[in-house]
């Protein structure tokens, strides 16, 4: 009943725009070649589509069935890590994994997203969600060589919208470990393009992943989910540069070996850092660490003659007892004519006396100080979550009422074949009649028609395309 309402609108509303357009017609066919050729085919293509209202009870929508979208995986909120790593497809065979699942999907499209905290498999095909779904634990299992009891209770099976909603709030940073990360959207955005290259991609595998970049990018753009830092590490950064501005001139000491330490190690380093000093009981330790990071290794006995050399300090010792003491702070000061030092102390028990907070220059935080300022930040992204699941709702609205719509388009395109063929039928018969016309012309003629007949067909086809979004 909508498919006929939609057509019986070329009963009533295209005359007008018949008639909008042969009155433009008609001023280039006085001016060139006279109005009978022009109101001929207008004509003609009145005549038709009143045929076509005339029998709108015997037409048939003659949609296609639309491809389902799946999404089968696993995620930190499902599976333990080794779980995850036993599942993971390195860089160096996703291609391969690829072009195994399009031979288990010929006509239509998937993408293999796999990173340190989730494995899932995107596919779009004209196979029911169930048999997708049954599909790709088949391949996992044969795959990575175990058995399908090892991992199904870890496994999430979404369709269509839920599939659709589940990604964007993956590329938004909604689903990662760290609420709000950014580094997923590159991910996310990798796999894409690998799948493309392997030719593994079809239509509405690329609009949704499409669809995901620009939402995310929307997401950040009026929300505050990716402010502030949420991690001990980046926390650490910020600190640093919030001191000194510039990093490239400055020496980091780390003192000990623990595993947050070097984590802020290698992010103050991607900020370039000029030097790097490592401290530990064991030199032979300390030069596995500085081998690793480019730093120079000393001994813990040397800390004293090292710390004035030092702007940012990084402790990390399990020892019972303090490390630094304000006697040695403020030698160390005095021998750095007043500049400041930054130190951040990891150490379980503390490594540095709490009053090194109170000289001037110096800027003590420990590890609860950094987390405090991590949780403040995580509570302020946590805030957004509300607004940034509205704009993804209205994303995926959006996405499903096009996806929706693709049932229309090959009834919309056999409308537009049948009338362009009727508008090329009677410009022959024109040109034919109107033989001394130039190029020029019958160019303009022919590019006139074409206006008329997408003028008549714009809102009935619109209507059409509503039809199928319904």
């Amino acid at each position: 009943m909508v498919f006929a309402e939609g057509i019986a609108f070329i009963g009533h509303g295209c005359v007008f725009c018949w008639q909008l357009s042969c009155a433009r017609a008609g001023l280039v066919a006085r001016a060139q070649v006279g109005v009978y050729g022009v109101s001929r085919f207008c004509g003609y293509i009145r005549r038709v589509f009143y045929s076509r209202a005339l029998r709108l009870n015997e037409l048939q929508f003659l949609g296609e069935r639309v491809k389902t979208l799946t999404v089968t995986g696993l995620s930190h909120h499902t599976s333990p890590v080794a779980l995850r790593e036993r599942l993971a497809f390195p860089k160096e065979v996703l291609p391969k994994a690829l072009l195994r699942l399009r031979e288990l999907f010929p006509d239509g499209g998937v993408v293999i997203l796999s990173t340190c905290n989730r494995v899932e498999v995107y596919v779009s095909d004209l196979l029911p969600a169930t048999d997708q779904c049954r599909i790709v634990r088949d391949f996992l299992a044969q795959w990575h060589g175990f058995d399908e009891n090892e991992f199904a209770f870890a496994l999430y099976e979404l369709q269509d919208e839920q599939a659709v909603g589940h990604l964007f709030r993956v590329a938004s940073g909604l689903d990662s470990m760290v609420l709000g990360e950014a580094e997923i959207l590159g991910q996310v955005h990798d796999a894409y393009l690998t799948a493309l290259a392997e030719n593994t991609t079809d239509k509405i595998i690329s609009a949704v992943f499409q669809r995901a970049f620009k939402l995310a990018k929307d997401v950040r753009t009026r929300t505050q989910i990716g402010a502030g830092k949420v991690s001990v590490a980046s926390v650490a950064v910020d600190l640093a540069v919030s001191i000194f501005q510039q990093l490239h001139n400055k020496v980091v000491m780390i003192v000990g070996a623990g595993e947050n330490g070097e984590l802020i190690l290698k992010h103050l380093l991607s900020r370039g850092v000029a030097q790097v000093l490592i401290v530990n009981r064991s030199v032979e330790r300390a030069q596995e660490i500085a081998e690793r990071y480019g730093g120079t290794a000393y001994s813990l006995t040397e800390l004293g003659t090292l710390l004035p050399r030092a702007d940012i300090v990084i402790t990390s010792v399990g020892a019972g007892e303090a490390l630094l003491h304000t006697e040695d702070v403020q030698s160390a000061l005095t021998q750095r004519d007043g500049r400041p030092v930054l130190i951040i102390d990891l150490g379980v028990p503390r490594n540095v006396n709490p009053a090194v907070a109170d000289l001037d220059n110096v800027y003590l935080y420990d590890i609860d100080h950094l987390q405090e300022i991590a949780e403040r930040n995580t509570e302020a992204r946590r805030a957004e979550i509300e607004r940034c699941v509205e704009i993804i709702e209205e994303h995926v609205e959006r996405f499903m009422k096009w996806l929706h719509s693709l049932q229309a388009e090959p009834t919309i395109i056999s409308i537009r074949r049948e009338f362009h063929e009727i508008r090329e039928q009677e410009l022959a018969k024109t040109f034919a009649a109107l033989p001394d016309l130039t190029p020029e012309q019958r160019a303009e003629i022919e590019y006139m028609t074409k206006r008329i007949v997408n003028n008549i067909l714009q809102r009935p086809l619109n209507q059409l395309r509503e039809f199928g979004g319904r």
